[in-house]
């Protein structure tokens, strides 16, 4: 039964690493970024929600009449 020649093994996988990194590398330098990135403003807006503007009172029940 003849064996498994493994001497090219090596070759091919760093060559194909080599080819994957050279792409990546391609791919990513096309990409456009900021040159001076900002800083985004902290303040966020205060929305109105409906359930907000309705007054609404949440009994406990510890508070609620025993019966």
């Amino acid at each position: 039964m003849p064996q498994l020649d493994t001497s090219t093994w090596f070759t091919t996988i760093i060559s194909m690493l080599i080819t994957l990194f050279i792409v990546f590398q391609l791919k990513i330098s096309n990409f456009l970024y900021p040159n001076t990135p900002e800083i985004k403003s902290l303040k966020t807006l205060k929305q109105s929600t409906p359930w907000e503007i309705k007054w609404t009172k949440i009994y406990s029940p510890l508070s609620l009449p025993q019966q």
